[in-house]
């Protein structure tokens, strides 16, 4: 067995191990990063719907997130991890013994597959949406010439997904337990603007209904249809069960590292085990939602890489303090021409979760004056606590630029903004780019939540 020494060793090179590489180095220059990933080529998670239409039509489009790994003297190491002895700080792949000083646990998320449906995924036919260049090219190659697809999930990837299919001519069917799609990131007078995009597209959706089978019927091994818990029937050539991920943990279950809710490492602040010697970061690891610090399913590559900047910053001491205790949530997707964007809690959310809130909302132009030719509706919501006016979501709905102003509206939420704060902020504003300085739109739904906090 070959011995191989380094100071880091980082197991998995997606979004959260390529950055904790990176970070590592730039803070400890001095030190030897090894990154030991699976894949030759990382897909980035969410580029994969993109690859089954148009948009990018391939996975030599979508190559890794540790691209600067060589330039900056990092090494990497095609393998697998398969055994770990944290006394001898030594990791074991089926070739090599690797000593490390400090370990950084980047191992990501699988595909989620409800129990009742696993049977179904040996039937050809049926596919899951893993990281994993190899698969996705199968399922793309099989999809290819087939014209019945069901896709079995509401959220960002089904959707995103059902799009591009259509957008090649595809029959698709979009089956979820959920009244509207996007459920959970959007409330629903916006989720049904989405709705509206995706029928307009040719997908049928079926709501608030659930597949409990995918069927054999010509006894063949072969899908032909699912059967949903109405009793409905829907035919199929291919099913993709785009129902969501779970915590690729199984390599830290087995050497004893402690799992916190859903199965993911438990970490602290600072992305430390127990161990401190040992870190764990991106989906693999255990996670709070920021406003109501309950455990948290969601997976973001955006979130990864800021636990990947903290761990990576933190190997060798607490250089920084955390600057996010949590994720936000933050989100954005295009259906169709139209961008949907959200961070923190939704309106529905934080009142079932007994919070006491106001909403603001401003519908305007994202051009001024609004007779550019390229001017399209710009809608902004959110939802801030009636009693000091802390901002704690908001949603966008709008052009190209309501992913960047999305980010602004989470960092208001991170940072604790106010809606007085916001009242007043500054902003440039061009009437090529950007809404009106006497109206934006940010500023004016804070404007609205105002109002209705003081009646």
């Amino acid at each position: 067995m070959e011995k191989i020494s380094c100071d880091v060793l980082v197991i998995g090179g997606g979004p959260a191990g390529g950055v904790s590489a990176v970070t590592a180095k730039m803070n400890y220059p001095e030190k030897e990063i090894l990154v030991i990933r699976e894949f030759e080529k990382q897909l980035v998670p969410c580029a994969i719907p993109y690859i089954f239409g148009e948009t990018l039509g391939s996975t030599d489009k979508d190559i890794g997130s540790c691209s600067a790994a060589k330039e900056m003297g990092i090494s990497t190491l095609l393998g697998q991890v398969k055994d770990i002895d944290f006394k001898g700080k030594i990791a074991f792949t089926g070739n090599e013994a690797i000593h490390f000083d400090k370990l950084i646990f980047a191992t990501g998320s699988k595909p989620f597959v409800h129990e009742s449906l696993r049977h179904s995924l040996a039937l050809e036919g049926v596919f899951t949406v893993p990281k994993n260049k190899e698969l996705i090219d199968k399922a793309k190659n099989y999809i290819e010439d087939k014209k019945d697809i069901v896709i079995v999930g509401t959220g960002f990837i089904g959707i995103e997904m059902a799009m591009e299919l259509a957008s090649v001519g595809k029959n698709v069917t979009v089956i979820g337990g959920s009244k509207h799609i996007l459920k959970g990131a959007f409330d629903a007078e916006i989720a049904i603007q989405a709705e509206e995009i995706l029928l307009n597209a040719g997908v049928t959706f079926v709501g608030s209904d659930r597949v409990c089978e995918i069927i054999d019927k010509n006894g063949d091994n072969i899908v032909n249809a699912v059967k949903l818990k109405s009793g409905r029937i829907v035919d199929a050539q291919v099913v993709i069960l785009a129902t969501g991920y779970k915590p690729n943990t199984e390599l830290a279950r087995k050497v004893g590292l402690s799992l916190g809710a859903y199965g993911g490492i438990w970490v602290d602040e600072y992305m430390r085990t127990a161990n401190h010697d040992i870190f764990a970061v991106g989906d693999c690891s255990s996670r709070r939602a920021f406003i109501t610090k309950t455990a948290s399913k969601v997976m973001l590559a955006s979130t990864s890489s800021a636990e990947g900047r903290v761990a990576g910053s933190s190997l060798y001491g607490l250089k920084y303090m955390k600057g996010f205790s949590g994720t936000i949530s933050i989100f954005s997707t295009m259906v169709g021409d139209i961008a949907f964007s959200s961070a923190g809690v939704t309106e529905d959310e934080a009142i079932a979760s007994g919070m006491d809130v106001v909403v603001g909302s401003f519908s305007g132009m994202n051009r001024h004056p609004a007779t550019i030719p390229d001017a399209q509706k710009q809608y902004v919501k959110l939802i801030a606590t009636r009693h000091g006016g802390q901002i704690i979501g908001g949603q966008v709905v709008g052009g190209n630029e309501t992913g960047e102003m999305i980010n602004i509206i989470g960092l208001m939420i991170e940072t604790s903004q106010s809606v007085y704060h916001i009242m007043s902020m500054q902003v440039a504003t061009q009437p090529m780019l950007t809404a009106a300085p006497t109206n934006y739109p940010i500023v004016m739904a804070a404007i609205m939540a105002i109002k209705k906090i003081e009646g």
